[in-house]
């Protein structure tokens, strides 16, 4: 009596395997859509960054004193890292370093309205890490928090504190949040919420921290109309 039963187990098991299966692998597919798309990208920057670079060079000559220089000569050096593919070994760097200089760039480029405010603690914190890109990934989380603020006052707030073994680092805004549904997918390939873009910059951000950083990233918090709170953990050693 109970066979007919069975069978219908069988078979439901059957199609909810078959139908994840087919998730996994659209989201596999689309994946290497995107990866290739980010590849190909970095590939036609090439040319654009060595024209860039050379007059680069030749502004440097023209004017020697101009300290914007070293500021585009940065800009330059790490969209030539990002293009190049090559991850140098990981060095110990300092994190205080790193959020005080992101601070720094986006206090220059952002609107008078939007506050930059460092929570760092007295002592540097030292990781293994490639502090470009590293750096990279803090500004693109700060960039994505002004814009949540779309030109309205607020605030940006980069925290770094060490728990036992532990390094957290949190950027939160007092922007306009993210809806619940969309918080699982802020690190999809191709998720934006914004007119421009592809969608690229929190999912590269993500793998630059899981995949060569070996830490995690996540929405630690969002609350529409009040802002959101994206959290970093690395291991100390």
């Amino acid at each position: 009596a109970i066979y007919p039963y069975i069978q219908l187990g069988v078979v439901m098991l059957f199609v909810v395997v078959a139908i994840f299966a087919l998730l996994t692998s659209k989201r596999a597919e689309q994946n290497k859509v995107w990866v290739g798309l980010s590849k190909e990208t970095a590939h036609q920057l090439g040319t654009p960054i060595s024209s860039l670079m050379a007059w680069l060079a030749i502004l440097k000559e023209t004017y020697p004193n101009d300290k914007l220089l070293s500021e585009l000569d940065k800009d330059v050096q790490r969209l030539q890292l990002v293009a190049d593919g090559s991850l140098p070994e990981p060095l110990p760097a300092s994190l205080n370093e790193v959020l005080e200089h992101v601070a720094e760039y986006m206090d220059r480029r952002t609107s008078k309205k939007i506050q930059m405010i460092t929570d760092l603690p007295d002592e540097d914190i030292i990781i293994k890490m490639n502090a470009s890109l590293f750096e990279w990934v803090i500004e693109n989380l700060c960039k994505n928090a002004v814009d949540a603020m779309g030109g309205e006052c607020g605030q940006v707030v980069l925290h770094l504190e060490q728990i036992d073994n532990k390094v957290v680092v949190e950027i939160s805004d007092t922007g306009k949040g993210i809806k619940r549904k969309n918080i699982k997918n802020v690190f999809r390939p191709g998720f934006t919420t914004k007119q421009r873009g592809w969608g690229l910059g929190l999912s590269l951000a993500k793998r630059i921290v899981e995949d060569y950083h070996y830490g995690k990233i996540f929405v630690k918090c969002s609350e529409i109309g009040h802002g959101t709170t994206f959290r970093i953990e690395l291991n100390k050693s």
